[in-house]
């Protein structure tokens, strides 16, 4: 038998992690699917891909000349994928090049080519590619 102040402890934690379940499941994938999901469906489309990632390239673009080089984009590239997505070997990327970017990640996230992309192939290597890209 357990004591009234186990009972009550034990009640205590429970409504506080049941206050913290929301919380924290904004924080994963699906909070990721919240913060560009303009429409509300639950899923992020291309277009809201591209438009997150749109405002993305603006916040990298420190030097405001419309390209974003190795600097700007560390972390979301490597030099070898930087290299492969250069199309005119500049070394940088142009807010169009980034965008192809983001679509080619956009549909190796999206197995079931449905044009849409949920919690669970956000969670995917190819998921968090895209994300990396978007945030």
């Amino acid at each position: 038998m357990i004591s009234r102040r186990t009972f009550v402890l034990t009640l205590a934690v429970g409504t506080l992690l049941a206050g913290a379940l929301p919380v924290l499941a904004k924080s994963g994938h699906a909070g990721a699917i919240g913060m560009f999901d303009t429409d509300n469906d639950g899923t992020i489309d291309l277009a809201e891909a591209k438009k997150a990632a749109s405002s993305t390239f603006d916040k990298l673009d420190r030097d405001h000349d419309g390209t974003l080089d190795k600097r700007e984009l560390a972390r979301r590239l490597t030099a070898k994928e930087l290299a492969a997505a250069d199309p005119d070997h500049d070394g940088t990327l142009t807010k169009d090049e980034y965008l192809a970017v983001v679509e080619q990640r956009f549909n190796a996230a999206d197995p079931d080519h449905d044009g849409t992309l949920d919690a669970k192939e956000l969670s995917t290597k190819a998921g968090q590619a895209l994300l990396r890209l978007l945030k």
